[in-house]
C-alpha cells in the first residue's frame, strides 16, 4: 500500500473533485479517511484514496 501523505489539494486532484468537495467530507462524516495533523493540517493516505476508488467501481449503472 501507498501511504504518502496528500494534501486537501493534491487529494482533491488525483479523484477529479473540487477541493470544497474533500472538506464538505470532512464536515459530513469522512467517507474519505483523512489524517489531521496538529490543529489545522489535514492530510490524506493515497493508499485510503485509492481504496475509495476501488470500493465505488461498478459493473453496471443499476448497483
Amino acid at each position: 500500500m501507498n501511504d504518502k501523505l496528500l494534501t486537501t489539494r493534491e487529494a482533491a486532484h488525483l479523484l477529479g473533485v473540487s477541493m470544497a468537495f474533500l472538506e464538505r467530507d470532512r464536515w459530513a462524516g469522512a467517507r474519505i479517511p483523512f489524517i489531521r495533523i496538529g490543529s489545522r493540517s489535514v492530510r490524506y493516505r493515497r493508499g485510503d484514496i485509492d481504496a475509495y476508488i476501488s470500493a465505488r467501481l461498478k459493473r453496471s449503472t443499476s448497483e
